[in-house]
Parts: C-alpha cells; structure tokens; sequence
C-alpha cells in the first residue's frame, strides 16, 4: 500500500506544480501584452514612460492584493447558500468596504499620473485599459470554443 500511495502523492504534487508555473507564466505573457498594449494607446515618451510605469504598477499591485486578500474571501462567502439576514447584511458591508477600498486606489492612480502624464492622456489609460480587457476577453472566448469544437465527437 505505501509503494502505491508514495508515487501517487509524488505524481499529484508534480501535476500541482506543473499547473502553477503554467499559470504564472500565463499570468506574465498577459502582463506583458497589456504594457506593450498601453504603452502604444498612450504613446509614452521615453522620459513619461520612465516615470509612468512605477506608478502605474504599484496600483496593479495593489489592487491585485485586494482583490486576492479581501474580494477573493467575501466572494467564497457569497456563494453559500442559506444566508441569514444578518450574515448576507455583514457580507454586503465587507463587500462595500473592499469597493471602496479600489475606488480609494483608482483615485490615488489619478492624482499620482496627474504629476506624470497629461489628463488627456489619463483618459486614454482607461479606454486603452478597457480595449485591452475586451480583447482578452474576446480571446478567451474563442480559445473557449475552440476547445469545445475539440471535444465534440
């Protein structure tokens, strides 16, 4: 029995790890399209993109660690079933308080790019960063059907 369970254990440890890194690196190739995707919508000198990118990545990640840390542990919460008063009133408080916390965040990104980059060019960050959501959505998408087509006998 302990000749079975040891290789087997190895086995979904390794297809664990494998998943991970696979997911990093996917993590990173998005990452990299979206600063080269900005980075043409917005058409950064060499002197704005210098100061705009520092900026522009400690609002990524701090809103990604609110997203993993709060968002990520009221969304669990969300999906339970059976919900009293009470809990689903604490869960819509929490869920408030980590809105407000983005909000806090987006309007930080403004005012610290108010000292980096034009207004004008503020508002292209936004429409870039929404054609850029679009466009990986619309990808996913179509790698989605495509997988789909695949399975189909």
């Amino acid at each position: 029995m302990k000749k079975i369970i040891t290789p087997l254990l190895l086995l979904i440890i390794c297809f664990s790890s494998y998943a991970q890194r696979d997911r990093k690196e996917m993590q990173e190739k998005i990452k990299a399209q979206k600063v080269a995707f900005i980075t043409d919508k917005l058409d950064l000198t060499s002197n704005e993109a210098q100061k705009f990118w520092p900026v522009y990545n400690a609002f990524e990640e701090r809103t990604n660690q609110i997203r993993r840390s709060d968002l990520y542990k009221i969304r669990s919460v969300m999906k339970k079933e059976n919900l009293t008063e009470k809990e689903a009133q604490d869960i819509l408080v929490k869920f408030m308080a980590v809105e407000e916390k983005m909000h806090n965040a987006k309007q930080q990104l403004i005012k610290d790019l108010g000292n980096v980059i034009s207004p004008q060019k503020i508002i292209k960050l936004k429409i870039a960063e929404d054609a850029f959501n679009r466009k990986l959505m619309e990808t996913y998408r179509q790698r989605r059907e495509q997988r789909m087509k695949n399975k189909k006998p």
